[in-house]
Formats: C-alpha cells, sequence, structure tokens
C-alpha cells in the first residue's frame, strides 16, 4: 500500500465522519460503507457517556466533526507534501500510549503512525477505547491491507521499535524509565492560554468562550487561563461567555463548579463569578474545572517573552493579535494536521526511525 492509496483510504474516513456533525447525525446515502458501519458509529456516539461521564454527546460530535474536516484530500496532500516518503523502507511497529482525557485525543498519533506507512499497535485509555477500533474496521475495510498494520492491546506493549506516549507529569517520568532506549515522543501536562488586549469583539470573545468550554476543559487545547491589561474590564467577557450558561447543567460540572467554589471561598480567595465559571487570579497555568484563571500584564512584548520562555508548559497561545506563533480565538480547538502536540514535528520522527 503506497502513499496515495493510504491518503485515499483517510480522506474516504473524512467523508464518511462528515455524516456525524454538531448539527445532525444524518446518513448521506447507502452506500457499503453507511451499511456496515452508519449504525455502529451511531451507537458508540450515543453510548459514550455510559463509558465516560465527561463524553457528552455534543463533545463527541464535536471532535467527529473535526476530524472530518481535517481528513480531506486537499488538506492530506498538504500535510504529507513537506515530507520525503521512501517506499522502500521496511515499515517499523510504532506503539502508542494514549491518554483518554478528550473524545479521540489519540486519533493524530495513530493517523501520523498509519500515513507513515508504519505498523501500529495501541495502548488506548479505559477512558476512550471504543472509537478506535471502529475506525480501524472502517480502514481495514476499505483497504485490506490495513488488517497488517492496526493492533489493539490492553496486555504489556512488547515487539516494538518505537514508543508514542502521553500522560501525566507523574507517568511521563514512568514512561522515560520503561522507553528511554528506543525511538520516541514522550508528552506530559500542557496547558492553553489566550491572551487578551481589550479590543476583542463580541464575536471574538465568544469564540474564546469555544476555547475554555469545549470538552468542559479538559483538553490540552483548552484555555485554562487568560493574561489581561491592567485595569481590564471583565464585563464584556462575562456578556460574551453568557452564552455559555446552560454547561452548568451538565451534573459533573456543576459538582466539580460548586466543589471547588467551596474550597475557594473557605480558603477566602476572592473570585469573580457568574453562576458556572469562576475567575480566579492565579500565576498557575493549569485551572480545575470550571475554574478560569488570569493574570495581569503591563507590557504585551514582555508578556510574549515571558511565555516563550515557559513555552514547555504551554500547547498554544490564543490570541487575535497578528502573529503566527498565536492561534485566533475561537480555534483552538481545531488544530490542522500539521499542528503538532508539544510543537514536536511527530510524522518527521517516524519518517526518520
Amino acid at each position: 500500500m503506497n502513499l496515495a492509496q493510504r491518503i485515499e483510504a483517510l480522506a474516504k474516513l473524512g467523508e464518511f465522519l462528515k455524516q456525524f456533525n454538531t448539527t445532525k447525525i444524518e446518513k448521506i446515502d447507502n452506500s457499503e460503507f453507511n451499511s456496515l458501519f452508519f449504525e455502529a458509529f451511531e451507537m458508540q456516539i450515543n453510548k459514550a457517556h455510559e463509558f465516560n461521564g465527561w463524553f457528552n454527546k455534543p463533545n463527541v460530535l464535536n471532535a467527529f466533526e473535526s476530524w472530518a474536516e481535517a481528513l480531506t484530500l486537499e488538506n492530506l496532500n498538504k500535510w504529507t507534501s513537506n515530507y520525503t516518503f521512501n517506499s522502500n523502507k521496511e515499515p517499523k511497529t510504532v506503539a502508542i500510549i494514549m491518554a483518554g482525557n478528550i473524545p479521540l485525543v489519540g486519533f493524530h498519533d495513530f493517523l501520523s503512525v498509519l500515513i507513515s506507512g508504519h505498523n501500529v499497535i495501541a495502548k488506548q485509555s479505559s477512558n476512550d477505547k471504543h472509537f478506535l477500533p471502529l475506525i480501524a474496521k472502517f480502514l481495514e475495510h476499505y483497504n485490506p491491507e490495513f488488517k497488517n498494520k492496526i493492533t489493539f492491546t490492553e496486555k504489556k506493549l512488547t515487539n516494538f521499535d518505537a514508543v508514542i506516549a502521553t500522560g501525566s507529569n507523574n507517568t511521563a517520568r514512568y514512561f522515560e524509565h520503561y522507553f528511554g532506549k528506543y525511538p520516541n515522543i514522550i508528552r506530559n501536562n500542557r496547558n492553553s492560554v489566550a491572551i487578551l488586549t481589550g479590543k476583542e469583539t463580541q464575536e471574538e470573545l465568544e469564540g474564546l468562550g469555544e476555547d475554555i468550554f469545549q470538552y468542559f476543559g479538559l483538553g490540552c487545547r483548552s484555555v485554562s487561563k487568560i493574561f489581561v491589561p491592567k485595569n481590564y474590564n471583565f464585563e464584556s467577557l462575562f456578556n460574551a461567555l453568557y452564552k455559555f450558561k446552560d454547561i452548568i447543567n451538565y451534573k459533573k460540572y456543576e459538582n466539580n463548579y460548586d466543589y471547588n467554589k467551596a474550597v475557594y471561598l473557605m480558603s477566602l480567595f476572592k473570585l469573580q463569578e457568574n453562576g458556572f465559571i469562576m475567575l480566579k487570579e492565579d500565576e498557575s497555568f493549569a485551572s480545575p474545572i470550571a475554574t478560569l484563571f488570569y493574570e495581569h500584564y503591563d507590557s504585551f512584548n514582555n508578556l510574549t517573552e515571558k511565555l516563550a520562555i515557559e513555552k514547555d508548559k504551554i500547547q498554544c497561545v490564543a490570541c487575535n493579535e497578528n502573529d503566527v506563533n498565536f492561534v485566533k480565538l475561537g480555534q483552538t480547538q481545531n488544530p490542522k494536521l500539521w499542528d503538532y502536540a508539544d510543537g514536536i514535528d511527530t510524522l518527521d520522527f517516524l519518517l526518520n526511525i
């Protein structure tokens, strides 16, 4: 199976996933793929919250929609055109240890291994283990050569040549110990931040709300902290975030809101809150669920220099100022295929092992 065939299969997957979007789930045609897979995907989407209470239907469909938009022939060709693929190179087996904080969070690594021509052995998180095997079945049906290239396991990983592992700061140390002798990419905790200037429109601040609330703030691309100018007026921000007020009706989120608010109040921390999110002044990057940290800055240039120094803690920076290093407000949860986690070029790594 050559690169063009792999791209073709993944683009076909993207077309299939377009049927599952945040507007509606609708079967487009009665193709062979739909007769075999549509109901299975729909069932897993509807049952996802039973296996992981954070995987409500809107967030699962957001993930599907994002990947459907990414997996087009145009995007796949643009992504792969920047690399040299050696079709004569013997495929390696790459072990992937996946996180489970948001739906399909391990899919980009899975995709990267397959597009590189290598074989994947995936160890999924117990919190997100039902979607990727279905996707694998779809790919194997489209092109049977995938059958020899995809393995899932819950046992100890063996017989692999390289590792991509994602976890917490604590588990990353164990990964380094166990997998340090192999070519590896090992990721730990990162958070995303936003820089506000006070010039943002209502629409831009609503976009920031998407960055904050999508996936309940559990993703590494979820904005957990904002930087605001001195004397920033939070009223316009609260007005824009009101659009997301219904999030408090989700019980798990409400429980976290109530618990964290009680802890803050007992500790006599000063808070700004609106009934569904709390703003707390804090120098940390990682905020608890239902909390958004904020910090004031005096100089925009000094702030960007500070963030550059602490880049190993940050996944992405959202800001509508014109800078190639920034992601536009409202776009942190929609990375392109070439937007790599932790800024490490996964595909380059895979093509050179």
